[in-house]
């Protein structure tokens, strides 16, 4: 494939598809002109390169976007450009923006702009529900769709160097030039077999704020946490949330501010005292001198939580008791295969359809199967699920097989 830039000249490619020549765009009012024929589209695809790693959020470096007749790829380093045109864009509501994989994407345009981009459409939750499977890659959803191989060679390259090498632009207007014609095929199969329902819930998801914002003060539940002591967790959850605000704040990797482990000593060894605290392993030592912010934040946290009343602690439970899922773990098991029957039956990805803690409400109460399930989902599956708990259906080998068939 070969690309020439700075034009707008259309070329085609060695399968015989024609697109648009990208155009790398580097200034505000370059910026302003480019984006103003997508407003004219019924959707455009949109994909963005970024870097992370060294950084709490994610830096943009580069947006990519295509409509029919237009491809640019915005650069987002470049020297005083404002990309106050392109949240305007993000927020027309005539148009339609098709990601793949969204959710860094759209994380990324909320903490940039404060918003999100409205309407959208994600081709990876769509091939969910189309038969392929839980998470598919975009270069095999192209593979599928379009029958044309994408080469992925710079998907690990420093988006953050400058300039940009012609193999970096190429990549990157493959990333959504491809993701047009993927959506259009995908779009055509839901419409055929009246699916679009069925993920209407997911893409509203993704223009909600709150899928994408961490909440420093459940940070600590995503921690490997061993102990039921109140006390602990309580220490844990505010140390938890002092080091996310914390990291936010510097902008750097929670891990490397704190590593989790270092947390979890502070929660089970309570230190008092700078002298304490300096012997957690993983601390840094300049943590712990008497003008440091975080080393005084940590001890005040412990002493605050030492001084609590034990009504006022948290109490962590990772879904059901030990006891209760031993009862119930042969019915789940049951229902992880049923899962795997119907969702093969119907081409949907067991993911989209139901979860472990799913399966295991069901497992303990069949009748609450409407409020675990939306419809759709107990039509394929939930249906069948109560009947497997209330001993209506058996599974049974036929003709090398599992099926599901009624007693």
């Amino acid at each position: 494939m070969c690309f020439v830039f700075e034009s707008r000249v259309t070329m085609m490619d060695s399968h015989g598809y024609v697109f648009p020549s990208p155009r790398l765009i580097s200034t505000t009012g370059a910026l302003k002109e480019a984006l103003f024929p997508f407003y004219q589209e019924s959707y455009i695809t949109i994909d963005t390169e970024f870097i992370r790693g060294q950084t709490y959020w994610p830096e943009l470096c580069l947006v990519q976007i295509a409509g029919k007749n237009n491809v640019v790829l915005i650069d987002a380093q470049a020297k005083g450009i404002d990309l106050a045109p392109l949240a305007a864009l993000l927020a027309e509501p005539r148009v339609l923006k098709v990601f793949h994989a969204a959710r860094q994407d759209l994380e990324i345009f909320l903490h940039v702009f404060h918003i999100l981009p409205t309407p959208v459409f994600d081709t990876q939750i769509a091939a969910m529900v189309t038969g392929f499977g839980d998470q598919v890659g975009y270069d095999v959803l192209v593979k599928s769709l379009v029958g044309v191989h994408v080469d992925k060679s710079q998907r690990f390259t420093d988006w953050s160097a400058r300039p940009l090498s012609e193999a970096q632009r190429i990549y990157a207007a493959g990333d959504v030039t491809w993701l047009r014609l993927v959506y259009e095929k995908l779009r055509d199969v839901l419409e055929q077999n009246g699916r679009w329902a069925w993920i209407a819930s997911e893409m509203a998801d993704l223009e909600k704020p709150e899928t994408f914002v961490q909440d420093p003060e459940r940070q600590w539940e995503r921690l490997r946490i061993r102990t039921e002591n109140r006390r602990t967790l309580g220490v844990l959850r505010t140390i938890a949330a002092l080091r996310e605000r914390e990291a936010q704040r510097l902008n750097i990797p929670r891990q490397r501010l704190i590593r989790d482990e270092s947390l979890l000593e502070i929660a089970a060894t309570f230190p008092k005292t700078r002298e304490a605290l300096a012997r957690v392993r993983g601390i840094p030592r300049t943590m712990v001198e008497s003008h440091h912010y975080m080393g005084q934040a940590l001890l005040e946290a412990v002493r605050d939580i030492l001084a609590l009343p034990e009504s006022e602690l948290p109490c962590f439970s990772k879904g059901h008791s030990k006891e209760t899922l031993k009862e119930i773990s042969s019915l789940v098991a049951m229902l992880k295969v049923l899962l795997t029957i119907c969702c093969e039956k119907h081409g949907v990805a067991q993911k989209l359809v139901a979860s472990q803690e799913d399966l295991e409400n069901l497992a303990l109460n069949p009748d609450n199967a409407h409020t675990i399930f939306t419809e759709w989902r107990y039509h394929i599956f939930g249906q069948e699920a109560v009947a497997l708990c209330q001993g209506e259906v058996a599974l049974t080998m036929r003709h090398g097989q599992i099926v599901c068939l009624p007693l």
